[in-house]
């Protein structure tokens, strides 16, 4: 377990230094960052559901309008972004040469549009808060510290099997020693960062939404490659795998983060 924790570690240092300057940096350069993460996920996704022959273009282009959405509006101009993607689907599934199963053309097509979509601009709704870059760091950190903790918990301690349908090697203890450590990694990191920008109470609610949602965007995209009989779904970070195998669970957290956020706030 050790070498292969350090290999995680190892790869994961150029993605983390990547986050943090974007993050740092915000407006439209934290936009360009997301959205490229953004575009790379799709190009991911549609290699993994080649056999629905999803539009590609349709989905990159609706991922990018909705970050820009995201980065220059509010909650309703990601809807519109949303909605407009669908007859932008619609217009270029109509013009490929093939279209043959078309009806699953399109719909793998606003799957990756509204999986992606609602992520990554989330992700730039959040940086836009007042204390938005702490924001967008301290949920990070909860998903991705929670998940290696559950990753060595449920490697040392692991015994009952969470989903052995859709992630076999996740456990019921790795859930929730990853779920505890990703709540106290988000309260004691609230404590830590500089100015009284969020209570004790209210950190441990948005603490405890990001190991909620976290482990539930993980199994979503698990029960995905499981059902397309891929393991990963590519290999820009070596044993880590791909982008969206990176951030299947941020996916998920930065848009509970940001409802929860609202709520207390």
């Amino acid at each position: 377990m050790g070498g292969d924790l350090a290999r995680r570690i190892l790869f994961a240092i150029p993605a983390i230094a990547f986050a943090a300057a974007i993050i740092y940096a915000g407006g439209w350069i934290f936009a360009a960052g997301i959205g490229l993460l953004g575009v790379i996920a799709v190009h991911e996704l549609s290699q993994m559901l080649e056999r629905a022959r999803p539009v590609r273009l349709a989905a990159m282009l609706g991922v990018l309008g909705m970050v820009v959405a995201g980065t220059a509006g509010d909650e309703h101009a990601v809807l519109m972004a949303l909605a407009a993607s669908v007859p932008v689907t619609f217009a270029l599934a109509v013009t490929m040469p093939q279209r043959e199963r078309i009806t699953a053309s399109i719909s793998v097509t606003i799957l990756a549009i509204v999986w992606l979509g609602l992520g990554v601009s989330h992700a730039a709704l959040l940086r836009g808060l007042d204390h938005g870059g702490a924001l967008v760091l301290t949920v990070l950190l909860g998903t991705f510290l929670g998940d290696t903790a559950a990753y060595i918990g449920g490697r040392a301690l692991g015994r009952r099997k969470l989903a052995p349908r859709i992630s076999p090697n996740k456990t019921v203890e790795g859930l929730a020693i990853g779920a505890g450590f990703c709540t106290l990694v988000v309260w004691y990191w609230s404590r830590t960062y500089g100015g009284d920008w969020i209570s004790g109470v209210d950190a441990l609610l948005l603490g405890l939404a990001v190991a909620i949602a976290a482990p539930v965007g993980d199994l979503f995209e698990s029960l995905i490659k499981r059902d397309m009989g891929t393991k990963d779904t590519g290999s820009l970070f070596g044993p880590h795998g791909g982008v969206l195998d990176r951030v299947d669970a941020a996916l998920f957290a930065l848009v509970a983060g940001y409802y929860v956020w609202h709520a207390v706030a």
